[in-house]
């Protein structure tokens, strides 16, 4: 499996504002200003401010996704060092914070990202949806984490016995109406259904589909896209299985 190479962009700064960036506009609006009494500041985690003892963070697409598949044999193993959750971690992390990695999973309560990769405070943006269908606020909120804080890594997370996924080829299989704003996310995930499968082999196959659609979408996305180009953002795909607690790349 290899890593997309990734890209950054430019933009220029609007005449007479030329020293003030948008990045900079976003940045001083949500991380110039702490909450008083200890609130967070939003702003990117200086590296000579990560977390006392906690070692070097992932700085490349390819040492994140190490650390995430190290994290998850350790989950697997029942070996979790529940990393970065001490009082020092929690004070140092009010002055910032540096994830190495955005991860986009779907809301089933059976697949929390810090858990099946054992990670801990600061370490994973997590951005969840039902069936990780994308919209304006999943998009933005991946941009954020790769745009302004500059994370390394997107990982889209599927699951096993997906539910928004079962519900898409009921609804796409019976003609049904699904309830409210369910119907939404069946709409998204229909063009993943694989007609090919029939049963559950149709679901699971749609699982895998949808994670190659979503991850798709987001390596199209221009400000992605030049990351992407220049090897400074990978965006990958990968499924998670509730039998076996594996994560596995989607090719």
């Amino acid at each position: 499996m290899s890593l997309a190479p990734a890209g950054a962009g430019t933009s220029s700064a609007p005449a007479g504002r030329r020293g003030t960036s948008r990045r900079g506009l976003l940045r001083a609006a949500v991380a110039g200003t702490a909450v008083a009494g200890g609130g967070l500041t939003l702003g990117a985690l200086p590296a000579a401010a990560a977390p006392a003892g906690s070692g070097p963070r992932p700085g490349t697409p390819a040492e994140a996704l190490r650390e995430l598949a190290a994290g998850n044999r350790r989950w697997r193993a029942n070996r979790q060092r529940h990393p970065h959750e001490s009082p020092a971690v929690r004070r140092q992390l009010v002055f910032g914070q540096a994830p190495f990695a955005v991860v986009l999973a779907c809301i089933d309560s059976r697949v929390p990202p810090e858990l099946v990769f054992d990670q801990g405070l600061g370490d994973l943006m997590t951005v969840r949806s039902a069936g990780e269908v994308l919209d304006e606020a999943v998009l933005g909120s991946v941009a954020y984490g790769a745009l302004e804080l500059e994370v390394p890594l997107v990982l889209v997370l599927g699951h096993q016995s997906c539910g928004a996924v079962k519900a898409a080829v009921h609804a796409d299989e019976t003609g049904e109406r699904l309830p409210a704003h369910i119907q939404y996310l069946a709409d998204q995930i229909r063009p993943a259904i694989d007609r090919t499968q029939h049963g559950e082999a149709r679901v699971d196959a749609t699982v895998t589909a949808h994670v190659r659609l979503v991850r798709d979408r987001l390596r199209c996305e221009p400000d992605l896209a030049e990351r992407i180009a220049a090897g400074r953002l990978a965006v990958v795909g990968a499924r998670y299985e509730l039998r076996d607690q594996a994560v596995r790349l989607v090719s």
